[in-house]
C-alpha cells in the first residue's frame, strides 16, 4: 500500500525525514518521490535487478523533462527481507541520505524552492514500519 504524506507548508532547510520498514522478500524495487504541485523534485529509486544488477536510481522531472540519471554508488544497502532505517536529511543545497546510519548519498536540488516541496509518497516493495517528519533547529 503506498504512503503519502502532505508538507503543509512545504520542506525547510534541515527537515529530517526518517523512513523505517522491511524490503519485501521478492523486491523488484521501491520509489520514495518528492513532489511540488507540478514536478518530481527528487525521484529515489532502488531497483533490485535491473539486468542482473542492483542500482538506486535518482533523478527528477521538472517541467515534464527528465533529468540526467545519478545511478552510481559504492554500495547498495538495501536487502529483501531485511529491515531498513533511512534518514533523509533536507538541506538549501541538497538531499542527504543515510541508510542504517551510514551516509548513503546526496542529491543537489534541480528546482531551487523548497517551501514549491509539498508531497512525499512511498511505493512499491517495501512494508513501512515508521515514518517521521521533523525539522532540526
Amino acid at each position: 500500500m503506498p504512503y503519502s504524506h502532505k508538507f503543509h507548508s512545504g520542506l525547510e532547510d534541515k527537515t529530517l525525514i526518517t523512513i523505517a520498514g522491511t524490503i519485501k522478500p521478492h523486491a523488484n524495487m521501491f520509489m520514495v518521490d518528492f513532489r511540488s504541485d507540478s514536478d518530481l523534485v527528487f525521484h529515489f529509486n532502488p531497483r533490485f535487478n535491473e539486468s542482473g544488477r542492483q542500482v538506486i536510481v535518482r533523478n527528477s522531472e521538472i517541467g515534464r523533462k527528465w533529468g540526467k540519471e545519478e545511478r552510481d554508488l559504492p554500495r547498495f544497502p538495501f536487502t529483501p527481507g531485511q529491515a531498513f532505517e533511512m534518514k533523509i536529511m533536507v538541506t538549501r543545497d541538497s538531499f542527504k541520505v543515510a541508510v542504517n546510519n551510514s551516509h548513503l548519498l546526496e542529491f543537489k536540488h534541480r528546482e531551487g524552492n523548497l517551501h514549491k516541496i509539498h508531497h512525499m509518497a512511498i511505493h512499491h516493495d517495501v512494508v513501512l514500519s515508521r515514518v517521521t517528519v521533523e525539522n532540526l533547529p
